[in-house]
């Protein structure tokens, strides 16, 4: 069955970096655009960056200039380095793929950022 399982998230201060991590399983990882989203306590999920099957990146104004998506197909493995974190990015980051339209999730990984 379908498997993303993120990881790396944690409790980090104004200006920190995290990598997250998602491991997947089930699909034919390489074929599939990859994407990380985020969804804030109270507010409704937002893509943060996507990477396409064939290396393309996508971000947001959340993470343009501040983030970097990449991915390891021969891992199966999609990554997202957050740099100078702030508060506000606090949310549940959750990793995706898509084929016509994003059509698995994972369960998600808590990033929480103090001032």
């Amino acid at each position: 069955q379908v498997q993303l399982v993120e990881s790396g998230g944690g409790s980090v201060q104004t200006g920190d970096s995290l990598k997250l991590s998602c491991a997947a399983s089930g699909f034919t990882f390489s074929t599939y655009a990859m994407g990380w989203f985020r969804q804030a306590p109270g507010k409704q999920r937002e893509l943060v960056a996507r990477l396409t099957s064939g290396g393309t990146t996508d971000y947001t104004d959340i993470a343009k200039g501040r983030f970097t998506i990449s991915r390891d197909n021969a891992k199966n493995m999609v990554y997202l380095q957050m740099n100078s974190l702030k508060p506000e990015d606090t949310a549940v980051y959750v990793c995706a793929a898509g084929f016509f339209g994003w059509k698995y999730y994972g369960q998600g990984t808590q990033v929480s950022v103090s001032s």
